[in-house]
């Protein structure tokens, strides 16, 4: 079996399995070394160890992360790359491969039964038409991680690293930066992938960290409040907040609580820190969150009766 991670390694092994590219999952094979190996030096990887690696393809990345790590947890969504992987990585007995949705993956449980409960580090070359959901999904489930290394969009990278007043600052940007310190550290041309991407990649490094860097009273509310401040990006936040479904907070409120902290009215989303979103937040939340959990209440007992 040869190496892979150039174009003659990767058609090789195309060509012998007759695999043909699936839109779906949105399949782009690395055939850089330099690249692969830019990857893994920025993780950090060494023999002490456990990746959980997402979407290894042919195996091309899992090959450069199980010469240095300890371990490697290879979760792949696509059946007909099974048996591929069984053969590109036949060499390597450090690494496990599952054929999964990552997005179905308990990851917390993954670690206790692969990992004895130690923190993963992250390494994957993302599929484009659904960064945003496995990123939230590695953060929002609280799952021992401590460094989560990736390839994405360069547009997407970009964003993770934004700040107020920018216009590809948004939810992703701030639900990011609370849970980790995100970092580009390398691009990656299209000319770089088979097939190649009609856009540019980057790979970013996102530290976990311990504590996130803003304290708040109910985190599941802060990001309900998030989302619901982009999901109309040219209203102003009262606006936006006042019409959101689940919220239930009025724009009576959401002005009330805009100008106790000195903020101005007409203010949009995108002027906000995620420190303002925190105390936002922390004002609306009480009452916000009582009036959610009356309604979701009310929507049971409507259900119960019409059934």
């Amino acid at each position: 079996m040869p190496k892979l991670g150039t174009a003659a390694g990767t058609l090789e092994v195309l060509r012998k399995y007759d695999f043909h590219f699936q839109k779906k999952y949105g399949q782009n094979f690395l055939i850089d070394p330099n690249k692969l190996e830019a990857i893994v030096e920025a993780a950090g990887v060494g023999e002490e160890d456990c990746v959980l690696e997402i979407g290894p393809g042919i195996g091309t990345l899992t090959q450069y992360l199980a010469e240095r790590a300890g371990s490697v947890i290879a979760v792949e969504i696509d059946q007909a790359l099974i048996p591929i992987l069984s053969d590109t990585l036949s060499e390597y007995p450090n690494v496990t491969v599952i054929n999964e949705d990552i997005l179905k993956v308990d990851i917390a449980r993954l670690s206790r039964e692969k990992n004895a409960g130690r923190p993963f580090k992250v390494v994957a070359n993302l599929p484009y038409y659904i960064t945003t959901p496995i990123i939230m999904k590695l953060f929002e489930s609280h799952a021992p991680i401590d460094l989560i290394t990736i390839m994405v969009q360069t547009e997407v990278a970009k964003r993770m690293q934004e700040g107020p007043g920018s216009k590809e600052y948004g939810a992703l940007s701030l639900a990011v930066q609370y849970y980790s310190r995100p970092e580009i550290v390398a691009h990656v041309p299209a000319g770089c992938f088979i097939p190649a991407p009609k856009v540019g990649s980057s790979v970013i490094r996102l530290t976990r960290y311990e504590e996130p860097p803003v304290k708040v009273q109910d985190e599941a509310f802060l990001f309900r409040l998030i989302r619901a401040s982009f999901n109309q990006r040219r209203k102003t936040l009262i606006n936006g907040l006042g019409n959101a479904e689940g919220l239930a907070v009025t724009k009576a409120e959401a002005a009330e609580a805009l100008s106790t902290l000195g903020i101005p009215e007409n203010v949009r989303g995108e002027a906000l820190s995620l420190e303002q979103f925190a105390r936002l937040s922390d004002l609306l939340g009480k009452k916000g969150a009582a009036q959610y959990t009356q309604q979701c209440a009310q929507s049971d007992r409507q259900e119960e009766s019409e059934s």
